[in-house]
């Protein structure tokens, strides 16, 4: 596995953790930028939401656009990736 590739499933990782922690489960591509480099996770936004369509075709977040905004939520599976009920290939494993 490349740096990039384990970079990016810790990056996938993080980003369902975070969707966990908020109160209805969803996130901006603009504030979910922000917290990824809070974590030290500089990515664009156009790389944001590669992610998150990255996400959206595995099954774990819906996407809503509006107002020049994309709003990803998890769905049930996405939170059980996020809690480590489950894993996927492509997403680092819990506490990895």
């Amino acid at each position: 596995m490349s740096f990039e590739d384990y970079t990016i499933t810790h990056v996938r990782r993080l980003i369902l953790e975070q969707l966990e922690k908020e109160n209805d489960y969803a996130q901006n591509q603009i504030v979910m930028k922000g917290i990824l480099k809070a974590y030290g996770q500089t990515l664009s936004t156009d790389r944001v939401l590669t992610e998150f369509n990255w996400l959206l075709e595995q099954g774990l977040v819906t996407l809503e656009s509006f107002g020049g905004f994309t709003v990803a939520r998890l769905t049930e599976r996405g939170l059980d990736i996020a809690t480590g009920t489950a894993m996927i290939p492509g997403i680092a494993r819990k506490g990895v």
